[in-house]
């Protein structure tokens, strides 16, 4: 539990320091552009891996419970709203249309993968994981709009040429995850 805990406080922790401009700006002064970059991917990394070994852990342990089981169908439906969301993880680094419209897909993209394994997982720790990341997208989503803030591609207007591009390579890395990544990074077999 205690990785769990740890890996989820330290990546959402460190993800959580750009909604604050002040303190950001501080620490980039403080340890340069690159060093604050440097410092940012090594403590994400860090927390990631604590938070897939702990979460790991987590779903045979003692300390977590089920709290509420998804009926069969929920799969479904689970499957469904991971299509936008691969689409649009695609978005925030293509420019695309898709990516203009949303404004920022990288959000929306963990909003709705947060919400569809919340609908899939009735653990204590699925539950707290998941809902933990729905909170942090919807909480950065309001930021980024107060801070004006524009996502890796800044401004850049996207083609329907890039939109053919999301759509194609979002819904190829969805099958990969769903045929191959899903077991092989979760331990969970989606189909069979």
């Amino acid at each position: 539990m205690i990785l769990f805990l740890l890996g989820l406080v330290l990546f959402l922790g460190v993800h959580l320091v750009p909604t604050f401009p002040a303190q950001r700006a501080d620490l980039r002064l403080r340890f340069g552009e690159n060093g604050y970059k440097i410092a940012f991917s090594i403590l994400s990394l860090i927390g990631l891996v604590l938070l897939v070994i702990g979460f790991g852990e987590a779903r045979g342990a003692s300390w977590n419970p089920v709290l509420w089981t998804p009926p069969v169908w929920m799969k479904h439906v689970v499957f469904l709203l991971m299509v936008p969301a691969f689409i649009l993880l695609v978005a925030a680094y293509v420019p695309s249309r898709i990516r203009t419209a949303t404004k920022h897909p990288m959000l929306a993209a963990v909003k709705l993968w947060a919400l569809a394994h919340l609908l899939a997982n009735g653990d204590l720790a699925g539950i707290i994981l998941f809902a933990s990341f729905l909170a942090y997208g919807v909480y950065d989503r309001i930021s980024v709009k107060k801070r004006g803030a524009l996502g890796p591609l800044g401004g850049k207007r996207g083609t329907l040429t890039g939109d053919i591009i999301v759509v194609v390579v979002g819904l190829v890395l969805y099958g990969l995850m769903l045929k191959w990544g899903h077991p092989w990074l979760i331990g969970v077999a989606l189909i069979r």
